[in-house]
């Protein structure tokens, strides 16, 4: 078998490692970040790995405040499970293609489209919950359908991002049954996205705009 090239050995690190590999030499995530500046790096050069725990704890606690304030201002479900570690890897991973806009937007946006798709595919676009109905062979066709569904598709797309695994889950589930609901996901991961990119570009880590450099 002939050698590979360096390139192509990064590509096929990278599909069993984190995809910053393709940026970053590093042995975990936030250590030295190209270009960091402000807060992040007078935390990283002062306390090494407790300051990059401070800086996840911070951002974190910051974005998801915002998202948890705007849903108790506008009175709708902004705030789910699945953002909670979307959040994780804008401030752990913050220059990962995971971590990006691009993939945390496709990826949340193409759950939404495949959960609906799979409720529609099975009959329960407007069945009462799981909760409330219980399982059923449909629901579980459903829930597993748009599961594999939003795998596949951002597998094609190259835009993996895993916390769309669970909103996928939430809404074939049922648990936001009503179209304005389902909108609020979407609106829910657009503000967790472009809080997350301002408090990293706010706090010293030069994010991305969209999508991570090659």
């Amino acid at each position: 078998m002939s050698a590979l090239d360096p390139r192509e050995q990064l590509d096929r690190i990278a599909e069993y490692a984190d995809s910053s590999i393709r940026i970053l030499n590093r042995r975990g995530s936030l250590v030295g970040v190209p270009g960091s500046y402000g807060l992040k790096k007078w935390l990283y050069d002062r306390y090494g790995n407790r300051g990059n725990a401070v800086y996840t704890f911070l951002g974190s606690l910051l974005a998801i405040g915002l998202s948890g304030f705007c849903a108790w201002v506008f009175k709708e479900p902004l705030l789910f499970p699945s953002l909670g570690a979307t959040a994780f890897l804008f401030f752990e991973t913050p220059l990962a293609e995971v971590g990006t806009p691009r993939n945390a937007i496709i990826g949340h946006g193409v759950a939404i489209v495949a959960a609906l798709g799979s409720l529609g595919l099975f009959g329960l676009l407007n069945a009462p919950s799981v909760y409330v109905q219980g399982v059923t062979p449909a629901r579980i066709g459903a829930v597993a359908l748009s599961v594999a569904l939003t795998g596949g598709v951002l597998r094609l797309l190259r835009a993996a991002h895993p916390p769309a695994g669970a909103t996928t889950i939430i809404v074939s589930s049922g648990l936001l049954e009503k179209t304005h609901q389902v909108v609020s996901v979407a609106v829910g991961v657009v503000i967790i996205t472009a809080g997350s990119w301002a408090l990293n570009r706010l706090l010293g880590i030069p994010a991305p705009r969209w999508a991570a450099p090659r």
